[in-house]
């Protein structure tokens, strides 16, 4: 890792049109950290196959443990430690919540019934609740605007690659040794990468990078200072009374609750449904989702840094667009009548699917004041309980429901449930359009 120097050659509190050398070093870090985020969020749906030999877990149960047991604590939890790393030292915040999802993943190895797996994770969630929206915070004051779509993006590629790597790995330790020694190797990883991240990241000024710097007092060599801390309830409130975050986070939710949905059962889908073998799933799975989602997520991020300048709408055309694109392919998919099949269908969507990220995150963090970022980021990843809490735990019921009634493909009909969805996340990112330009009118008056 570089010193201190050569991670801060973007001096905070001077407005600056390009990031420095050093904000790039500290992209890659966040962005390996949020790697491991998203690989222990997936690795219970990755090895759901061995898992539900070994306990005897239904459709519906994993559901829940992948789904609401998650969501319930990450989403409810995201809010006040998003305040409180408003307030705090944004690093410290992240180092200290890698190193508790870490250790909770290394627990879901030792688990030896469903109740003990289900503690390990909701604490993973309650761990996993200070780890992006800090990131995205840091980010945004170490990227200038103009560049912020680009470099979220590219953190943006923490999941795609976190669940490649999940599957590659995952799929491949629990072939070759066990489903327990994935969760131990994974969550020793990220208890080290904890340590790197509070000895070898700094705090950037809030706002140091802004067209208008918060605070041009501040002295440079207080780069922690906060001119002004926003309160709980006010930043809530701002942020749900405001009609664009709203509907930013009301779009976010039903996009997610398809794509958490989808991410939760694909590999189970694939290997019961499909004939694919797990040793097929940790070669052509992991590249798909590496490609598909790596793609979708900058794809996504270039276009808004190319079109928002022209009119913030772009902040919701390209998802809508995305969107729309992925839905015949996706029933495509999901009818395919063999996996080698099923895979080539899915390769668009898979990148379609996440074309609302990058947008989502980037426009909720040019909106807000820099002491509310990390809060805000909180309150629009609260969309996750409905996706990730509902999105996986409605699909693994409806499979449930499906299979109780003598269906051998209840995981097929499941699957096809979830393009009325598909309609309504659309429908939501026009009406966040609309409300885009009826501010661009306002502000004009």
């Amino acid at each position: 890792m570089r010193s201190d120097g050569d991670l801060h050659l973007n001096r905070p509190g001077r407005a600056s049109r390009a990031p420095g050398a050093g904000a790039w070093a500290v992209l890659g870090v966040l962005c390996f950290v949020y790697v491991l985020n998203f690989l222990d969020r997936q690795l219970l749906s990755i090895l759901a196959k061995p898992i539900q030999d070994e306990l005897g877990v239904s459709d519906g149960q994993l559901g829940l443990l992948t789904g609401l047991y998650f969501a319930m604590f990450y989403c409810i939890l995201a809010i006040p430690v998003g305040w409180l790393a408003d307030r705090t030292n944004r690093v410290k915040v992240l180092a200290i919540s890698c190193g508790l999802w870490s250790a909770a993943t290394a627990a879901c190895g030792l688990a030896g019934s469903y109740p003990q797996l289900a503690a390990a994770r909701m604490a993973v969630g309650v761990g996993e609740a200070g780890g992006v929206p800090p990131s995205y915070a840091i980010i945004s004051d170490y990227f200038p605007s103009g560049t912020r779509g680009t470099a979220l993006s590219l953190f943006n590629m923490g999941p795609p690659i976190g669940m490649a790597l999940g599957v590659a790995f995952g799929a491949s330790i629990a072939a070759a040794y066990s489903w327990r020694l994935a969760f131990l190797w994974v969550g020793a990883i990220g208890v080290l990468t904890a340590l790197i991240v509070w000895f070898m990241v700094r705090e950037p000024k809030r706002g140091g990078l802004d067209a208008r710097p918060v605070d041009a007092a501040v002295p440079e060599a207080e780069p922690t200072a906060v001119p002004t801390r926003s309160g709980f309830w006010e930043t809530f409130r701002m942020f749900f009374a405001d009609p664009v975050l709203f509907r930013i986070a009301a779009a976010c939710a039903a996009t997610q609750f398809i794509t958490y949905a989808v991410l939760n059962f694909t590999v189970l889908f694939l290997m019961r449904e499909k004939g694919m073998e797990m040793g097929e799933v940790a070669v052509w799975y992991a590249l798909l989702i590496l490609i598909g989602t790596s793609a979708g997520m900058v794809a996504s991020g270039r276009l808004v840094d190319r079109f928002a300048p022209r009119g913030k709408a772009a902040y919701a055309y390209v998802p809508a667009i995305g969107l729309a694109l992925a839905v015949p392919l996706f029933v495509a998919f999901v009818w395919a009548p063999s996996w080698p099949l099923a895979l080539a269908f899915l390769l668009l969507p898979m990148g379609l699917n996440y074309f609302y990220l990058s947008p989502a995150v980037t426009l909720v963090q040019e909106e807000v004041r820099p002491d509310q970022r990390v809060m805000s980021g909180a309150c629009c990843c609260w969309s996750t309980w409905w996706g990730w809490g509902w999105g996986r735990t409605y699909l693994g019921f409806a499979s449930d429901f499906f299979q109780a009634r003598g269906y051998e493909n209840s995981l097929q009909l499941a699957f096809y449930t979830l393009t009325p969805f598909y309609v309504l996340a659309i429908g939501l990112f026009l009406w966040l359009a609309r409300a885009i330009k009826q501010q661009k009118l306002e502000a004009a008056a």
